[in-house]
């Protein structure tokens, strides 16, 4: 699958998608892009947004998208915290359907 990483995320948290094809917002020339452009973007080039924006589906029509995307629910967005989550992102991916939203982590830490 073509994973995409949100800015907020840190860049080498791509190498912990083994078997897909990771590649970050900035590699692709589309930092600093509002969430509303950069929703519209990805629709035909990327099968999985990955991001730690919790107001993602509160703040963008969603219905728009073809993709799935995950939020990683974490205290904070080191790479520390959320390698332990990406077991679980490598075992949902192929159980989500395109346009699914999943948040994965806890909303205790």
């Amino acid at each position: 699958m073509r994973v995409l990483l949100d800015e907020c995320l840190p860049r080498k948290l791509k190498y912990s998608l083994d078997g897909h094809e990771a590649t970050t917002v900035q590699e692709r020339g589309w930092s600093g892009k509002k969430n509303g452009e950069l929703l519209r973007l990805m629709n035909d080039s990327v099968d999985v947004f990955l991001t730690s924006d919790q107001n993602l589906r509160y703040q963008q029509d969603l219905s728009i998208i073809r993709y799935r995307i995950i939020v990683l629910v974490a205290r904070d967005n080191r790479l520390s915290t959320l390698q332990p989550l990406m077991p679980r992102v490598q075992q949902s991916l192929p159980l989500m359907l395109p346009g699914s939203v999943m948040e994965i982590g806890t909303h205790e830490d």
